[in-house]
């Protein structure tokens, strides 16, 4: 994944696709980093940063709350009230550290369930759809991006760049040889497929057994770990952002969040993917980090209550979280909704009392200094949602 210098002066906005990951990024006159991460499927909010202090969670979830602060596999401490799941012990250390705040009962502007409804909206900006993303509008305000070039120059590796980058600036597209990848899940069906012939059956699970493949993956109990990683990818992208001549706006992605079944089990993996991207992006942006600024953002969160499979289903409030060296971290930020008799939106979900607008505006004000015009031309239709304050370092 190197990427020349010419190429970044160009104008980077190159897009990564990797599995149930991606990376997409693109240039900026500015040594401030911004980076977006979006957790498609919807996390739940309550299990990523959990409100044990909160009378009524046991009552609504029993047997799928973690145990408290201090107790094995417990929940790490915030403060009292709220306990990151622990699988984040890397964010709970930018955390103590005042570099990573948790924006809790927050969600979009719009009020749909639907995967995909909800991601185009996450990804534009706006209660509807569009042909354009925030992130790439965000790119396009930037005064010298907008007078000196006006429609932008990019460049995306892979077969497509997401819609939260797409717009203005000028994209191209080039994939690079084998880089399709089959999805993980694909290898499991084969082998349950033709496991009963005495031939093929055999034939297969030695070649996925040569492969890494293990038996509870070819048994369809699970699925195997991707080529590429989220970690590996974040690593990539905090070195690609590092350079001096490099990109400074990048766009992630990790999937697995839909956890409508046996959700203690199915979470972990995804958050301890997410935990350790962290640390790499972290780790890799070396000095640069002091000037990173992390969104991680996903569509909507999950229903308050756990249903009859130990899952969680499509609810409204969630978390996001603003993590970097740049960040005002150390801080839970949030107006909270409560969990009692009343208190559930719709009497079925955590209630949402922060627009996630207002945290992506909150950042592109503070951090890269976009103004009340600029950001109103990113968010369309948000006068509603001013910028949140308190985000980023001063």
């Amino acid at each position: 994944m190197n990427i020349s210098r010419r190429t970044a002066l160009l104008g980077l906005a190159t897009s990564f696709s990797f599995g149930g990951t991606s990376l997409a990024l693109a240039s900026a006159p500015t040594d401030k980093r911004l980076v977006v991460i979006i957790l498609r499927g919807a996390l739940d909010g309550m299990a990523a940063v959990v409100p044990y202090g909160d009378a009524g969670l046991i009552g609504l979830r029993g047997e799928i709350v973690p145990a408290g602060p201090g107790q094995p596999d417990g929940v790490l401490d915030l403060g009292g009230f709220f306990g990151l799941h622990p699988a984040l012990a890397g964010v709970h250390d930018m955390y103590k550290a005042n570099e990573a705040l948790v924006v809790h009962a927050v969600a979009g502007s719009y009020r749909v369930r639907s995967h995909f409804e909800a991601q185009d909206y996450l990804e534009s900006g706006a209660d509807h759809r569009m042909t354009s993303g925030w992130l790439n509008r965000a790119v396009m305000a930037l005064p010298a991006v907008s007078a000196a070039r006006p429609e932008g120059d990019a460049l995306a590796v892979g077969v497509s760049v997401p819609l939260l980058l797409r717009g203005p600036a000028r994209v191209a597209n080039w994939a690079p040889h084998g880089f399709s990848q089959p999805a993980p899940g694909l290898y499991a069906t084969i082998a349950a497929l033709n496991r009963h012939d005495p031939v093929i059956g055999p034939a297969i699970a030695e070649g996925l057994r040569a492969r890494g493949f293990s038996a509870a993956v070819m048994a369809g109990d699970t699925e195997p770990k991707a080529k590429y990683a989220f970690p590996a990818l974040a690593r990539s992208a905090g070195e690609m952002l590092a350079a001096a001549d490099g990109p400074r706006i990048a766009a992630l992605e990790i999937t697995g969040w839909d956890t409508h079944t046996a959700q203690t089990n199915r979470l972990k993996g995804p958050l301890t993917q997410l935990d350790a991207g962290l640390v790499a992006l972290k780790t890799a942006l070396g000095p640069a980090w002091a000037q990173t600024a992390v969104l991680v953002m996903t569509e909507f969160g999950r229903t308050a209550r756990v249903n009859g499979n130990k899952g969680t289903d499509h609810g409204t409030g969630t978390v996001a979280f603003v993590v970097g060296g740049a960040v005002a971290g150390g801080r839970v930020k949030t107006t909270w909704p409560g969990l009692g008799t009343g208190q559930l939106f719709e009497n079925r979900d955590l209630a949402p009392t922060a627009d996630l607008r207002a945290v992506a505006k909150g950042m592109l004000a503070s951090h890269l200094g976009l103004d009340a015009g600029a950001l109103g031309r990113v968010f369309p239709g948000s006068g509603g949602a001013g910028a949140m304050a308190g985000l980023i370092r001063t």
